[in-house]
């Protein structure tokens, strides 16, 4: 028997059962053909009987063949006969068989996003939205809880964990959200979660079936109406205004709203804050129309005038808010941590729906988390942060009124990581060209467009300023400035 064994790479044994694989599956040795004896077929080869006798095992107990008394080994019938086809190369748009579900998510062609997470390169002033300024992160603190944590790591914390997470994480944020944020909301009603992304995505899964209606407001954030969409709902947008979501236009309890998806502290994108009589409106609805509000507190922590606002949660006397917080903005994207705290009679669904979804997040970053925000080192940091980003926040109005002027309407409240600014005198058609010109000057902009459903009838663009310092963010504008 000829066997080609050059060119193969790995231990000889291996070598010789990938040369009697290719042959069978080639055709070379067809069904039911008797193969050399081990004893043979070492001698034809040069190599140890043990070698071949290793091949030839390999091959048994993949089904390749089969033994007769021992000393005969038979090429199985059921192989194939002949080369399998090619598979073809299909374009990354073809379309497969996919579920509705599947169908539903990437009805939108820019799914999955790269916006998020796509680097520019070439970009000296980025002013890109939710990029915190990892520089100043406390990363030796950070990096001793890790090795801390990892040092005592026994048999137990190397098991499978809670789907609800870490307890003492749990408990932290529990006093936190309390003493903080005004909840009401004790640690068994917290559960950790991998991103606020996550924790939509549990809400739509849970609370949703196809056809019934989501509400969002308009303008939105995409990563809310996607999931929602993807369950089968239908979305029903209502318009923000300078107060935030419209409460005079929720719909009757006919139209099947079983959610409302709200960031009442800091609308998304536009920055402004929902008023007292409206959260109290908002809340009145879902008790009427047995609905649910999931109001997704993103960035509520940075507010430069005063305390904290406090959230739609601390007012909800009906257990009809569910509550989602996130790491990414005020510590790093990469911890892919948050939370929800959820009304009592939702835990257990959702916990099902996490176990079901990824059994648990990953502990590690959960216990240092924990020490972390009870050690008092994660308020600290905040004070820091937040001064930081206010003088970046003034920095860059100063700079926008300097350079524009009237020409410029800059919107939203005096918190959050980032500013709308509406442009006065570009034209929506000119803001694309605006966009690649400033790029190629080293100027990052991002329109405020794929916010909306339809596009504004103005020229917008988000500028994130956390990440940039306040000379970076001066030259950046300036440069802009000089383009227009």
């Amino acid at each position: 028997m000829l066997l080609n064994l050059r060119g193969a790479s790995g231990p000889l044994y291996r070598r010789i059962y990938g040369a009697l694989k290719s042959g069978i599956r080639e055709g070379r040795f067809g069904p039911a053909a008797r193969l050399p004896s081990t004893r043979a077929l070492a001698a034809d080869l040069g190599v140890s009987r043990n070698t071949v006798m290793l091949a030839y095992e390999q091959l048994l107990a993949e089904g390749y063949v089969v033994s007769r008394d021992r000393s005969t080994t038979l090429v199985a019938g059921v192989v194939l006969s002949r080369p399998p086809a090619a598979l073809p190369n299909l374009p990354a748009t073809a379309r497969a068989r996919v579920s509705a579900y599947a169908q539903r998510l990437t009805r939108n062609p820019a799914m999955p996003p790269s916006a998020s997470y796509a680097s520019r390169p070439g970009l000296r002033y980025d002013f890109r939205y939710g990029r915190p300024a990892v520089d100043e992160f406390p990363r030796e603190i950070w990096r001793r809880l890790l090795a801390s944590r990892a040092r005592r790591t026994g048999r137990d914390a190397l098991g499978y964990a809670s789907p609800a997470g870490h307890g003492p994480l749990r408990e932290a944020l529990a006093e936190y959200l309390r003493r903080a944020r005004g909840l009401s909301c004790d640690a068994d009603q917290v559960v950790i979660v991998n991103g606020s992304q996550q924790g939509i995505d549990l809400a739509a899964r849970v609370l949703l079936d196809p056809g019934d209606a989501a509400i969002v407001e308009e303008p939105h954030y995409p990563g809310a109406t996607l999931s929602f969409e993807a369950v089968g709902a239908r979305i029903i947008r209502i318009a923000t205004d300078r107060q935030g979501l419209n409460t005079a236009n929720l719909p009757p309890s006919r139209a099947r709203a079983r959610l409302a998806y709200v960031t009442p502290c800091h609308q998304f994108p536009t920055g402004v804050i929902m008023p007292l009589e409206r959260r109290m409106a908002l809340l009145d609805w879902a008790s009427r129309a047995d609905a649910w509000i999931v109001e997704d507190d993103y960035i509520s922590e940075f507010r430069y005038e005063g305390s904290p606002l406090e959230a739609l949660q601390a007012l909800d006397r009906n257990g009809r808010v569910i509550y989602i917080g996130t790491f990414s903005k005020t510590l790093f994207p990469a911890l892919r941590l948050a939370y929800l705290v959820l009304p009592r009679p939702l835990v257990r669904p959702f916990l099902a729906a996490k176990w079901i979804s990824d059994r648990f997040s990953t502990m590690l970053p959960q216990e240092a988390l924990a020490e972390f925000i009870a050690s008092g080192q994660f308020e600290r940091y905040l004070r820091r942060a937040g001064s930081r980003n206010a003088a970046r926040r003034r920095a860059l109005i100063e700079a926008l009124r300097k350079e524009f002027g009237e020409r410029i309407e800059v919107a939203g409240e005096n918190t959050g990581v980032h500013l709308l600014v509406w442009l006065n005198d570009v034209r929506p058609r000119d803001l694309e060209a605006l966009v690649t010109r400033a790029a190629q000057a080293g100027v990052g902009l991002y329109p405020i467009s794929p916010y909306y459903a339809s596009p504004p009838a103005r020229s917008g663009l988000l500028f994130g300023y956390a990440s940039l310092t306040e000379a970076e963010i001066r030259t950046g504008i300036r440069r802009l400035a000089e383009l227009m």
